[in-house]
């Protein structure tokens, strides 16, 4: 097992004793300085555990005991396989590590504080951090059908058209670039560019790239134009940097339901030189009753993003088309 635990509380030592001492960087043109690449990974869940209830964080042991657990956890699932095993049955599921080792999954395996606190959910507001109830008839499907009826989206092999947002290269895996950016099982980073007048967020996966021109004014459009994640406008609250954004694709998701009435209110804060608070609003009057309220920790690295090359190599597409057509001509559904 890898040594993780001993060094946790001396650093948490260090990060709170430099946390006292930060002074926040500006930029030439005299904005508060939040570039740089961020992590974007915890073990803090979106929702929190309902046998919880309104418990907002662990204490310190409780924290250190969950991340020795999820830690050895991995170990376990990462030890290599008896290359002389018989073969697995046919209903045998994957191993709990999925189809991806560890070589290729980057999952947390610590809780990073948010003002001092080891949070147990993401979610703060409803008290008990989880998804507001929703109204009666409004549903949260798997996949729905695509306006013109034609295919299923996610699960057709009509054409491409028909497969999900990711699988296509169309947006991130998982919801990394929004709406709501929560952390995937790998390639979760940000990175954080500034010019006057614009904040850019790129994210790993599937590099996408979030375009914020910092202003008071919408473009009447984008409620016609919807981009894929959104139209976004900033502005400066002290030190801290506001991103509302609205008029999402239709074909997004959130949390499994539509996102055509969304509107999400993020708000950005450096709390020291190696972590970025993350918080969210969440206010969509059709889908959910409330609006609901959470902050994620960002931990900044020293290093590099990579362009996320989503189909060099890429033959699941092919693949899963023509093997559709395959059954096709044998006259199977």
């Amino acid at each position: 097992m890898r040594k993780l635990l001993p060094s946790i509380l001396l650093l948490l030592y260090v990060s709170q004793s430099s946390a006292q001492e930060f002074t926040l960087p500006q930029t030439e043109w005299g904005v508060p300085d939040l570039q740089a690449v961020w992590k974007h990974a915890s073990i803090i869940p979106f929702e929190r555990p309902e046998s919880l209830g309104e418990k907002r964080a662990y204490s310190e042991e409780e924290a250190l005991a969950l991340e020795r657990s999820e830690q050895q956890r991995f170990d376990a699932d990462n030890e290599p396989l008896d290359p002389d095993r018989p073969a697995p049955e046919v209903a045998e599921s994957l191993p709990p590590i999925g189809n991806y080792d560890l070589f290729w999954r980057d999952d947390a395996q610590f809780i990073p504080t948010i003002d001092g606190e080891f949070r147990t959910s993401a979610i703060i507001d409803p008290p008990n951090g989880r998804l507001p109830p929703v109204h009666p008839g409004v549903e949260r499907p798997r996949f729905e059908s695509r306006r013109d009826d034609q295919s299923t989206r996610g699960r057709s092999s009509d054409g491409p058209e028909g497969r999900s947002l990711g699988e296509r290269c169309l947006v991130a895996f998982g919801n990394l670039s929004g709406p709501v950016m929560s952390p995937i099982i790998y390639n979760s980073h940000l990175e954080i560019l500034q010019s006057p007048g614009y904040v850019v967020i790129v994210a790993e996966m599937v590099h996408d790239a979030r375009i914020i021109p910092i202003t008071d004014e919408r473009n009447p459009a984008a409620e016609v134009h919807r981009k894929w994640m959104g139209d976004a406008i900033g502005r400066w609250e002290g030190d801290t940097l506001v991103v509302e954004t609205k008029h999402f694709n239709t074909w997004h998701r959130l949390r499994g339901y539509g996102v055509e009435n969304l509107t999400v209110t993020e708000r950005f804060r450096r709390s020291s030189d190696n972590k970025l608070i993350y918080g969210f609003t969440v206010d969509d009057p059709s889908t959910f009753t409330t609006q609901f309220s959470g902050e994620f920790p960002l931990s900044r690295i020293e290093e590099p993003l990579y362009e996320y090359a989503c189909h060099e190599g890429n033959y699941g597409m092919v693949g899963i088309l023509a093997g559709a057509r395959t059954l096709e001509v044998q006259g199977e559904d």
